[in-house]
């Protein structure tokens, strides 16, 4: 791993191949026993299949997800246009208030996170890319491996509003948590939050 102009720590996913994709009936079964309120069709994820091997050279990925500081930076260095919101599903104030400096930016579209990636010197990964960083070369269905912990990742939990929420978990947070909230969660290279607290910008 190294640290870039802006301290920003990064991980080398090392080049080699990897397992891509999944198999419908499972991603289907997998949603219906975490799930039993969601409407888990195989259509919803036919889109996945078929699970297939590709190689990748080698790259960095960075460790956490892009933090409301990180982006106010480039906001201020004129590189980018700021979100299209200030808050959160709970909180009024967000984006701009230092109490949450180091939660992930939200209400960024494609556009915004391709500029700011622009402005660090490089590029949003491509769909592979990000896949394989987040679940390594064996498989596995999440970053820690193939059983659900709701101990390693901020989700809809008991805090969650929606009908769907996993009420028999607890993360401590309404919405967003702070980026690295959850080590144990990481992925096999270190890269954190690759699964739960946002959705993430691919090529």
């Amino acid at each position: 791993q190294f640290s870039d102009e802006m301290g920003v720590t990064m991980i080398l996913v090392p080049a080699g191949e990897f397992g891509m994709g999944s198999e419908a009936d499972t991603a289907v079964a997998e949603c219906k026993e975490l799930c039993s309120t969601c409407s888990c069709t195989r259509s919803s994820f036919v889109n996945a299949e078929p699970f297939h091997q590709v190689y990748l050279d080698d790259y960095y990925l960075d460790r956490t997800e892009v933090t409301n500081a990180l982006y106010a930076a480039c906001v201020q260095a004129g590189a980018c246009t700021p979100p299209a919101e200030n808050s959160s599903s709970s909180r009024s104030s967000y984006y701009g208030n230092a109490d949450y400096a180091d939660y992930p930016v939200i209400h960024v579209d494609w556009n915004q996170a391709r500029a700011y990636c622009e402005w660090r010197g490089a590029d949003l990964p491509t769909e592979a890319q990000w896949e394989k960083a987040a679940r390594g070369a064996d498989g596995r269905i999440y970053p820690w491996g193939d059983t659900f912990d709701g101990s390693k990742t901020n989700f809809c939990d008991s805090n969650c509003a929606y009908d769907w929420a996993f009420s028999e978990w607890d993360d401590g947070y309404g919405d967003t948590a702070p980026v690295g909230s959850y080590p144990e969660g990481a992925s096999p290279y270190g890269i954190l939050d690759m699964a739960g607290n946002v959705w993430e910008w691919v090529q």
